[in-house]
């Protein structure tokens, strides 16, 4: 097959701009072959190459006690003791998904599994962070329900649990919906697996599934904005199989038992080039690979597309040549292929040959290490009016606003899909503010939240990154977990807009400030940009997966409510009615600042929840609608009524931050007010727990009433 003609369209078509393509031309000195453009423009694309946000990321806290490894490698690490440790990440598979809602979830959830296992961790959890259009725009169902399906579909089948999550609705994500998947994993703190290749001569061994021509391109698609043209691109979202997924995972860990494995790298963004050369770049050696080895299920295939291939459930090894029978015969027992398809060499090239011709020889070090690096202009998000006016709203009608919206209406329609307790250690199914899995054969748990406000972020990015943080530490704190790290998954409109680069930059810094003051590195992310259709852009979602650890059961905070037990509210309450959820659904107003975040009151509330556990029968934090959402959440999971003292709007709605609500006996309660009374923390009495009813000041409804409209809103508007 005759390659293409070098043109400015095909140059364009390719996601690179003239000046970029005269920097290939600089460091090649030649123009390339077509199956080198695809390389670079696979390395170079965003997805890839960070070229945007790899200045503000550097500036992101990192590196802690507990970090074993922070990002740069396939997944983060953190020591939870006896040594043993978790590995996690959260990545995005939004364009995917929009073109093909059921594949493009199910290889973002495929993906992220391999991440974790390819790093030596047998996976325990999964979570997804989903956002959409507004329910009636013409595409949402049919988003909700497919992507739902394939979240469902892959991790059912592969057998990992999902605990955990959240799901929003606005109508920013009309043209471009977002699918955030994370995992985590086990394993031994001294058999982590890392990427660097090492030795020269050693082979480059290709495992997994056949090369086919699925998500060719794919990487370069998802570092572009969306138009008119969108069903074209159906051809590059990948293709899963979680069945073949669960056994590449049995084989590849029982090969890193072997001694057999120098380096490992998943074929994720990219496929075979990023492996390839993020191997040899990080070992300080050049690759020679040998396309014809490379297991095809399609014929005819050219050396562009299966360099630029992503099919899924493939992994890249560099292997001890000593061991190679013992290797193979373990992925031939699982029916996997096993094929050498190259070496490692002294000379920084990366050489790649097909049908005896030489259809592609870089300078690899500077291939992975040249990709252009923008300091994109920028502006701050100007500062937001305060809020005019808070409405006054019966504090029932505002509830029945709040939960008969499918953004705070309960969720079981979409995890009741999950498998959430597979492999039996499940500890807390989702619906509640953190998943909860027991650490198998120990007495530890490990607590995992996803979070993100967006509205508060295109209001004030600064403070938003820094509520996504406190929101995600609270929600551990929650359950009686101690927060360990982070990840982050940066989901940003076109970086080329200054404006946008600002909410960018204002997130990371309100991110990176919270991190450190909360003592919750950021050990992996992703970055996804460009997500706009025809010119507009999502909201602002910088979304938070973060990762706790509870050392002893009986430190665990799950309880439920009981009759004529105190709520006590932990935190101080202003009223802050901007940017809330109250306003958004019972107004429809986007107005006023978003809530201010105090790092060091974030601290001292949530070490005295930890502290005093033993004399919390239930507790959970404050975030979107305020004290009456979280007391109606805490009846509504009990079956048993709730009174407050209060009934005005600002009070009950407000989203003052660093504050939980507790539920305890009288005699707790008092033991309670002493203690805080001692650790400075504002501690209050706002009502009770019994009854049938749930009751705001003079104003009252049956909670079996208010609970049938909160437990099928999301139903009734996605089904």
């Amino acid at each position: 097959m005759q390659d293409p003609e070098i043109t400015e369209d095909l140059i364009a078509a390719h996601g690179l701009s003239p000046d970029e393509y005269a920097r290939i031309l600089d460091i090649i000195g030649r123009d390339p072959t077509f199956t080198e453009l695809g390389i670079f423009s696979a390395m170079w694309n965003e997805h890839c190459s960070y070229k945007s946000s790899k200045k503000w990321l550097r500036t992101l806290p990192t590196e802690g006690p507990q970090v074993i490894c922070g990002p740069g490698e396939n997944a983060g690490v953190v020591d939870i003791g006896d040594g043993q440790a978790v590995v996690f990440k959260m990545e995005s598979h939004n364009h995917p998904s929009y073109i093909e809602p059921y594949q493009g979830a199910a290889t973002g959830v495929g993906g992220i599994l391999r991440d974790v296992f390819t790093m030596g961790a047998r996976p325990i959890a999964a979570m997804n962070s989903l956002s959409f259009g507004e329910p009636s725009h013409p595409k949402t169902k049919q988003l909700v329900n497919g992507v739902v399906a394939g979240v469902g579909g892959y991790g059912n089948c592969f057998g990992v649990p999902t605990v955990g999550g959240e799901v929003r609705f606005d109508p920013a994500y009309n043209g471009n919906c977002l699918v955030n998947a994370f995992a985590a994993g086990l394993a031994d703190a001294d058999k982590i697996f890392y990427s660097a290749a090492s030795g020269i001569g050693m082979p480059v061994v290709y495992l997994g599934a056949k090369t086919g021509r699925d998500g060719v391109g794919g990487a370069t698609m998802a570092s572009a904005e969306f138009d008119d043209s969108i069903e074209e691109k159906r051809p590059t979202v990948q293709v899963g199989d979680p069945f073949t997924e669960k056994r590449l995972m049995e084989a590849t860990l029982e090969l890193m038992g072997t001694g057999a494995v120098i380096s490992i790298q998943d074929m994720g963004a990219a496929g075979l080039t990023c492996s390839a050369v993020e191997m040899g770049d990080k070992g300080g050696l050049g690759v020679k690979l040998n396309l014809n080895a490379v297991p095809q299920r399609e014929e005819n295939m050219t050396a562009y597309e299966m360099m630029l291939s992503e099919s899924q459930e493939r992994m890249l090894m560099v292997l001890k040549p000593e061991l190679e029978a013992e290797a193979r015969a373990v992925f031939e027992k699982w029916d996997l292929d096993f094929a050498i398809v190259g070496e490692t060499i002294a000379e920084d090239r990366f050489i790649v040959e097909h049908d005896g011709k030489v259809m592609a020889d870089l300078p690899l070090a500077t291939l992975s290490g040249s990709a252009p690096e923008y300091d994109r202009p920028w502006v701050p998000t100007a500062a937001a009016e305060p809020l005019a006016d808070a409405p006054e709203i019966n504090p029932i009608d505002g509830l029945k606003a709040l939960i008969g919206s499918p953004n705070y209406a309960g969720k079981a329609w979409v995890y009741e899909q999950y498998d959430s307790q597979v492999m039996g250690d499940t500890a807390q199914i989702p619906g509640a503010g953190a998943g909860l899995v027991r650490v198998h054969g120990t007495d530890k748990l490990l607590a995992f939240t996803s979070d993100v406000t967006p509205r508060y972020v295109k209001a004030n990015p600064v403070m938003g990154g820094k509520q996504a943080v406190a929101e995600a530490y609270r929600n551990l704190t929650a359950v009686g977990a101690t927060p360990l790290a982070t990840t982050d998954n940066m989901n940003f409109g076109n970086p080329e807009k200054p404006e946008i680069m600002g909410q960018f930059v204002g997130a990371i810094q309100g991110i990176g400030e919270a991190v450190k003051a909360l003592d919750m590195p950021i050990v992996s992310g992703n970055v996804s940009l460009y997500n706009e259709t025809d010119g507009t852009g999502i909201l602002p979602t910088p979304t938070i997966g973060a990762v706790g650890l509870i050392t002893n059961p009986d430190h665990m905070i799950t309880g439920q409510i009981q009759n004529e037990q105190v709520l006590l509210l932990v935190g101080e309450t202003a009223g802050h009615l901007g940017q809330s959820a109250l306003l958004a659904e019972a107004f429809d107003r986007a107005d006023g600042d978003a809530p201010a975040v105090d790092l060091v009151t974030e601290k001292t509330n949530g070490d005295f929840i930890r502290q005093y556990f033993a004399f919390i029968g239930a507790c959970t934090d404050l975030g979107d609608g305020g004290l009456a959402l979280a007391a109606f959440e805490l009846a509504e999971q009990a079956g048993i009524g709730v009174s407050l003292d209060v009934e005005d709007t600002a009070t009950l709605f407000g989203e003052d931050q660093a504050r939980y609500l507790i539920a305890c006996s009288f005699d707790q309660a008092e033991a309670l007010m002493v203690a805080a009374g001692r650790a400075g923390v504002t501690l209050t009495t706002v009502g009770k727990a019994g009854g049938t009813d749930v009751s705001f000041g003079q104003h009252s409804a049956p909670l079996d009433d208010l609970a049938a409209i909160y437990r099928n809103s999301f139903a009734q508007a996605v089904a």
